[in-house]
């Protein structure tokens, strides 16, 4: 049995403030993405007490592995139904598979036996989240739509255009995937959590009885889910063993296929016994092992000893399909950078970039195992201007 929105509890004063002083009248459509997760939830519940009319949209990505002990999908979709009931809004279950499978999970094999790490969730919220997500909202009659992102959208009065900002929670900030969402997508897009911290999105969900209040948050693929990441690689991709060899050339063991690690990869190695006697440039003689340097060509995995090695210790990098928030890229000059999610923004050169790619110069601030398929995301303090995906580096070897 639904609880009447109108005797839930009001947002808090901070919660009710989210977006831009112009933003349409009460009664204004809305989809929103429920994911069955607090953040989504929440974010219906703000717009809710804001006057907006507001309808759930639950997409399904993902259709293989549903009776799967990893695969949450139905769980999730339970969820959401149960936050719309409290809430008191329809809830509509799509089926999205088929996009994901041809937009997202092909090219997310085809970079993985290229040799590459591809950020899927990046991808995700380009082709899925704000493309076809939003193009059923639109058939809805929707003037906007909304996610639980930890991320902001301000029009910038002197511009005219849509800038996309990092959420106020550092922790939680999520505009690192976003990056390649452009004005079009901006314009439409509300993000109602993007100005809280984590703590407070809980405590709201708490405060208004939300069933999901105290869920854990999803950290896994959403098509991997918590199951180990190389076992459900060995179902697509073929193994191709080959040698491990250390900076000196020594053989130290067998990779099972380059498909299968990545650049700053410690774990999995299977040579945590070996020590490379004296250890030079990068750690002493008990020092971990890292994934430095995969040779496709000769099928060789190249890992070094010491996390401060200089082959993990990158000069600049080289980013192609680059995408720009503002529909151009940006000047020339010095901008934060971050080369993985969860990372601080470091200071970088930009040259000339254009919408094909662009070269980051780090100077005194070397990044660590810059990673190609991943993404270079490039932001002026708070705003995200965009970025494209790596395609190598110059490390100081």
């Amino acid at each position: 049995m639904s609880t009447p929105v109108s005797s839930l509890p009001a947002a808090p004063e901070a919660a009710a403030s989210f977006g831009s002083p112009s933003r349409p009248a009460a009664g204004t459509r809305v989809v929103v993405g429920l994911s069955g997760g607090v953040d989504s939830a929440v974010s219906a519940y703000l717009l809710k007490q804001q006057g907006y009319e507001v309808i759930g949209i639950f997409m399904k990505n993902w259709e293989d592995d549903d009776n799967d002990e990893f695969c949450s999908s139905r769980q999730d979709f339970i969820d959401a139904a149960s936050v719309a009931d409290v809430l008191g809004i329809e809830i509509e279950h799509v089926n999205f598979a088929a996009e994901y499978k041809d937009r997202v999970f092909a090219e997310f094999l085809r970079e993985y036996q290229a040799g590459r790490t591809p950020n899927p969730d990046v991808l995700c919220n380009a082709e899925i989240k704000f493309k076809a997500f939003l193009d059923h909202a639109m058939r809805l009659g929707a003037e906007k739509i909304a996610t639980g992102h930890y991320a902001r959208v301000r029009l910038n009065a002197a511009t005219g255009r849509h800038e996309l900002l990092k959420g106020l929670d550092p922790l939680k900030d999520q505009s690192y995937f976003l990056h390649r969402l452009n004005q079009a997508q901006l314009a439409r897009t509300l993000f109602p959590v993007g100005e809280l911290a984590k703590t407070e999105v809980r405590r709201i969900a708490e405060q208004i009885g939300l069933p999901n209040a105290k869920k854990k948050d999803s950290t896994g693929i959403c098509f991997i889910g918590e199951r180990p990441f190389r076992d459900f690689l060995n179902r697509y991709i073929r193994k191709e063993p080959g040698p491990i060899k250390d900076a000196r050339g020594r053989v130290l063991g067998q990779h099972v296929g380059l498909s299968f690690y990545t650049l700053g990869q410690r774990q999995g190695l299977g040579i945590g016994g070996v020590k490379e006697k004296g250890a030079q440039r990068g750690g002493g003689e008990h020092a971990p092992w890292f994934v430095a340097r995969k040779d496709l060509e000769k099928n060789t995995l190249w890992v070094v000893q010491g996390h401060d090695h200089p082959w993990l210790q990158y000069d600049s990098l080289q980013a192609g399909d680059a995408s720009w928030t503002a529909g151009h890229a940006p000047a020339p000059g010095t901008y934060g950078v971050k080369t993985r999610y969860r990372q601080a923004d470091a200071p970088a050169l930009l040259a000339a970039a254009d919408g094909a790619g662009f070269e980051l110069q780090f100077g005194d601030h070397p990044q660590w195992a810059v990673t190609p398929g991943q993404s270079a995301v490039l932001y002026d303090g708070d705003v995200c201007l965009g970025g494209g995906v790596i395609a190598a580096g110059q490390d100081r070897s």
